[in-house]
């Protein structure tokens, strides 16, 4: 009875369907694009070491390398959009921002980005007939990159939005 007992209280504290309060000094960036916010660059050793831990992002994909879950912040060290990108705009806007603000102040990057890619596979009335359009014997690596992000690059980054905030 008593364990019960112990267990119903602990439940009873938990925050059911409760959000965290906003942090003021949390900034998120919503970074969408093409090929120069996927990152094309190769990132060099300075690139990856010494990233002030106030700057992060939100991984918007699971990554193997570095280990990274969809949905979860992570100091924001390249690649950040997805296994196999580079360093790209976003990398060094955030540590520039971080450099700059007061040491309370954290910047978050939520990067969706698709290189290669026709501004029709960003718009959600297009993209299903964009993806369809592609050739799957010389286009497959654009065709994977898509299903990333589960066919629709503008709802991940809208579904990523809403975890950020």
């Amino acid at each position: 009875m008593r364990r019960i007992a112990i267990i119903i209280t602990f439940l009873a504290m938990l925050p059911l369907g409760m959000k965290a309060e906003v942090d003021p000094d949390f900034y998120i960036y919503l970074c969408f694009g093409q090929s120069n916010m996927e990152g094309n660059a190769t990132p060099e050793a300075q690139d990856k070491k010494d990233v002030d831990p106030r700057f992060q992002t939100l991984a918007c994909v699971d990554f193997k390398n570095p280990q990274r879950t969809m949905g979860e912040w992570y100091t924001a060290y390249p690649p950040i959009v997805r296994e196999g990108t580079g360093l790209g705009i976003a990398d060094y806007f955030g540590r520039t921002m971080v450099k700059n603000l007061p040491e309370n102040v954290k910047v978050g990057v939520v990067d969706v980005a698709i290189g290669g890619t026709k501004l029709e596979g960003f718009m959600q009335d297009k993209v299903g007939d964009y993806i369809a359009s592609m050739n799957p014997k010389t286009e497959d690596w654009l065709i994977n990159y898509f299903k990333a992000y589960d066919n629709d690059p503008y709802q991940r980054l809208v579904d990523m939005a809403k975890i950020a905030q």
